[in-house]
């Protein structure tokens, strides 16, 4: 693979529905400083460049865990973190991304939240399985300028709706629910909703924890998951692994500006739902007692854009859901052939291991179906 689609792949493998549903809710409920979380992969993803991918090159090793054995010697840990890498992807992150995807079209187009999810996963372990990760990096491409161009559009309508960024300091500020809970302050919007760095005792993202304790997460996620590192490993040389991280690093730089940001608009354009606090008028809202800004982003697709860009952004939903779940599914069933199964049959074929691996994705999508 050459820098391009490992970028590409590297941004859309990470911002998945979960991002525009969460990120934007966040923004929602808090404001800006929950962009820090993207900001930081920029740097990091240049330590993926230009520290560890040559290492793992150098190792000759296709998957983190094979990595750890040759480091650390024995077949314990590449067992354990294969299996416990396998049981984080199937309940925590595809499970997120799914929920994340199915509620967005139960709200925009009113189907039911599970033949959303059903079709959703039938569809992507589709080409998934037939392509592999070829099929996986290049559709993660496609993805990416959909997602931009699509995100971008809705940014430029929101911003021109409220009055560009001085408006949204104006009115985010002044976005507080009609029905509040007395002797509360949950429904006002954070006095430091507009800054980055926030105080190390009192604030809600205190700058230390910000810059230094998150570096440690985005290290652990940008530079030895395999979800992620995979798509360095295909490039086919060292350069083009490093240009694929700075492709991937400035890409990062853009969430805060369609996501985060259109997330705060949502929340000072519709008020009452968005930020609502009252548990009955909450479910009424979007079924849940304790907030409702998961659907600050979904809102304003369906309030904003015309018809056509309507369209538009349910694309840019499916191509987000779609590629973080392609790359999780690819993953996986490496982890699972080259790491577990070849543990089993040492001999193994080239033709064996690769219906094992096409199995193995079928054997996820049946666990996520239960």
């Amino acid at each position: 693979m050459t820098w391009i689609p490992i970028g590409a792949s590297l941004m859309s493998s990470n911002v998945g529905s979960g991002l525009f549903v969460g990120m934007a809710g966040s923004g929602a409920a808090g404001g800006l400083a929950v962009g820090g979380f993207e900001w930081n992969a920029t740097w990091v993803l240049v330590a993926l460049g230009w520290i560890f991918v040559p290492v793992y090159i150098a190792a000759g090793v296709v998957t983190l865990p094979e990595y750890l054995q040759k480091r650390f010697g024995g077949q314990r840990i590449r067992i354990y973190m294969s299996v416990m890498s396998l049981i984080l992807y199937i309940f925590t992150k595809i499970s997120t991304d799914i929920f994340s995807g199915a509620l967005f079209i139960q709200l925009s187009l009113g189907w039911d939240i599970y033949l959303a999810t059903v079709i959703l996963l039938l569809v992507t372990a589709l080409y998934t399985i037939a392509g592999g990760l070829t099929a996986v990096i290049y559709t993660d491409m496609l993805q990416t300028i959909i997602m931009v161009a699509g995100s971008f559009s809705l940014m430029f309508i929101s911003f021109n709706k409220i009055g560009w960024y001085s408006g949204l300091e104006e009115k985010y500020m002044k976005a507080i629910p009609s029905v509040i809970v007395p002797n509360t302050t949950c429904h006002l919007p954070l006095a430091d909703s507009f800054h980055m760095l926030r105080d190390p005792i009192t604030g809600d993202l205190p700058w230390p924890g910000l810059i230094f304790g998150l570096t440690v997460l985005a290290t652990w996620v940008w530079c030895t998951d395999q979800v992620l590192v995979q798509r360095s490993l295909a490039a086919k040389n060292l350069s083009h692994a490093k240009g694929g991280s700075v492709l991937g690093g400035y890409l990062k730089i853009l969430p805060m500006f369609f996501v985060v940001m259109p997330g705060m608009i949502s929340r000072a354009l519709y008020t009452d739902e968005v930020a609502c606090v009252d548990p009955t008028i909450c479910e009424k809202v979007c079924g849940i007692k304790v907030g409702c800004t998961n659907i600050a982003y979904p809102k304003m697709v369906i309030e904003l854009m015309p018809v056509g860009l309507k369209g538009l952004m349910m694309a840019v939903m499916m191509a987000a859901l779609m590629s973080s779940l392609t790359s999780i599914f690819n993953s996986s069933s490496t982890l699972f052939t080259l790491d577990i199964w070849l543990r089993i049959r040492r001999h193994a074929t080239e033709v064996e291991l690769m219906i094992v691996g096409r199995s193995a994705r079928f054997f996820q999508l049946g666990l996520l179906w239960d």
